[in-house]
């Protein structure tokens, strides 16, 4: 049996139960998604909470226990609106199809326009679950009204649904918009600022830090140089670039001494200004610019989604300016990088090759070529992927790696786009041994994404339980009494004077409290110190992880800390 029709026909089962229950209701949409299924409603003077939905369910198992048919049936259009004639979203979706022969689904006494398929009768749903009530805009427009989504899973045996249910409880334990205020990490949105813009706070700022200090390291290395670009530019940079054509809705445009300026979406016109800057010989090629670039995007407040989704937010962002014949070889280099960072930061990966999208810039000649050199740049390293239909940007075809964190999930991360498309439009060009000009080819590259995506992803791949190294606050300090804060003090300069990250808890409570608090904020190490600590010039040391560690000497303490670090 098809999972998605399960599911699909699990959403129709749903909304019959809503309807006995809920009479007045109206219906929305009910399909299968990838996990699950959910139904909309809207249910005039009843507010659905999480409540409710066991209710829903025992109702949901009324309708499986009488093993109703799923019966098609074909009416014409006109026939049709007679029937929905109570039903003003049916109605709408009923105007939107253009054949005059629709189909609707019978189960029992329920009858819901739909084009199917289904499976035979509802006893074959085995294992379903309701799991969350949502607002949702009818079509996902925010001027439409709002209604009153429903979600669900359903699978194939009561084994397969439980695993789900662990995962996804799981899931809520990491989820990074509860772990972030927690672990005082950032907050997202302020009444004084709007949606969609991150704050980070002193512990997040650290982490964040910590990743940026490590990717410019590492991009010194591979001989990038770095670049700082400005935020907003004149509208005919983003008119040339394509980017008012193509992208237009996703920009914020300004007004300044009666000229209009951009926010910027992106950093490549940025860093193709620079290339531009100067006359380039063959000789400097390839040319890497990197920088961690913050750019903002018009996102509407429904799709905004933690750090996931968010309206101002910074890329890793670099741009290799070379010659055809070292396109194969930057392509293979940015992807040996990506997999490294990734391996470096505990994620596992899968890669999707994103082709050539409706809407797009240059020639189907370039893209074909384009498109071409991302796939030998993969054949040669043996690398498997998949295809992703229409998914590039619409300047360039690109390779997605998509990071899996701890419960296999995957998560958009390092990307890498070539581009014939702008060196064009912007003439850009280099000189040849021979002297003659040369248009360069342009790779846009990410090797983390962005950062707020890329710090999301990594609180929920380890639950905000960071390694050592990067671990925002890496060993705190309990002294067991006030008359032990010096001491505690000393420990810590000594720390601080070895680059580890420390605080001091100084508050009143008991040592007991003290451990649970540092355990809550999931920090590596603790080291509690009394009177026999100091007396023997000693500290007591409690791992997040293995518990008590005993009594150790600072030094001993700190070839622990180190060993763990490399």
């Amino acid at each position: 049996m098809d999972l998605s029709t399960l599911r699909h026909s699990a959403s129709h089962i749903l909304a019959a139960a809503v309807k006995e229950l809920y009479p007045q209701a109206e219906l929305g949409i009910g399909p299968a998604i990838e996990d699950g299924f959910y139904y909309d409603f809207d249910i005039p003077n009843v507010t659905l909470s999480a409540e409710d939905l066991p209710k829903i369910e025992e109702k949901m198992r009324e309708i499986i226990k009488k093993n109703l048919p799923f019966e098609r049936v074909e009416v014409k259009k006109a026939e049709a609106e007679k029937l929905l004639k109570k039903e003003k979203y049916k109605l709408e979706l009923l105007k939107d199809i253009p054949d005059q022969t629709v189909t609707f689904y019978k189960t029992g006494s329920f009858t819901d326009l739909c084009r199917g398929p289904h499976i035979k009768s509802t006893g074959e749903v085995k294992a379903f679950k309701l799991l969350t009530v949502a607002g949702a805009y009818w079509k996902g427009i925010e001027t439409n009204p709002m209604l009153q989504r429903i979600y669900g899973t359903a699978f194939l045996s009561e084994t397969e649904l439980k695993d789900h249910v662990t995962r996804l409880e799981e899931a809520i334990k990491r989820d990074h918009r509860k772990l972030g205020p927690e672990l005082d990490l950032f907050r997202i949105y302020h009444d004084e600022a709007g949606p969609g813009l991150v704050y980070y706070h002193p512990k997040g700022a650290q982490l964040r830090l910590t990743i940026e200090d490590f990717l410019r390291k590492e991009h010194k290395k591979r001989g990038y140089q770095f670049v700082i670009t400005p935020h907003i530019a004149k509208v005919n940079l983003w008119n040339t670039s394509g980017h008012t054509s193509y992208y237009k809705e996703n920009m914020y445009f300004l007004e300044i001494e009666k000229q209009q300026y951009v926010l910027k979406p992106m950093n490549c016109p940025g860093h193709i200004l620079i290339y531009k800057s100067k006359l380039r010989s063959y000789r400097e090629l390839p040319i890497r610019f990197f920088e961690l670039g913050t750019v903002y995007r018009y996102e509407r407040s429904g799709v905004l989604h933690g750090l996931l989704r968010v309206r101002g937010f910074t890329q890793d962002d670099a741009h290799i300016f070379c010659t055809e014949e070292q396109l194969q070889n930057e392509i293979s280099k940015v992807i040996d990088f990506a997999f490294l960072m990734l391996d470096t930061f505990g994620f596992k990966y899968e890669v999707d090759l994103s082709t050539r999208p409706e809407k797009y810039a240059g020639s189907e000649e370039n893209w074909k070529h384009a498109t071409e050199a991302l796939i030998r740049a993969l054949k040669a390293r043996g690398q498997e992927y998949k295809i992703d239909e229409g998914a590039g940007v619409f300047y360039g075809p690109k390779i997605d790696i998509k990071m899996k964190d701890a419960l296999g999930r995957p998560w958009q991360g390092p990307t890498i786009q070539v581009d014939f498309n702008l060196p064009e439009k912007f003439d850009l060009n280099y000189i040849d041994s021979k002297g003659e000009k040369k248009r360069p080819v342009m790779i846009h590259r990410v090797v983390l994404g962005s950062m707020e995506r890329f710090i999301g992803a990594l609180i929920e791949n380890y639950g905000g339980a960071f390694p050592l190294w990067l671990a925002p606050v890496q060993v705190a300090l309990l002294p067991i009494a006030d008359r032990h804060i010096n001491y505690a003090q000393k420990i810590k300069e000594e720390l601080e004077a070895q680059n580890f990250r420390v605080e001091i808890d100084t508050g009143t409570e008991k040592i007991g409290s003290k451990i649970r608090d540092a355990q809550m904020q999931k920090i590596p190490y603790m080291l509690i110190v009394g009177d026999n600590e100091e007396k023997a010039n000693k500290v007591s040391v409690r791992s997040r992880s293995k518990g008590d560690l005993k009594e150790k000497d600072l030094t001993e303490f700190v070839s622990i800390l180190r060993e763990e670090m490399v």
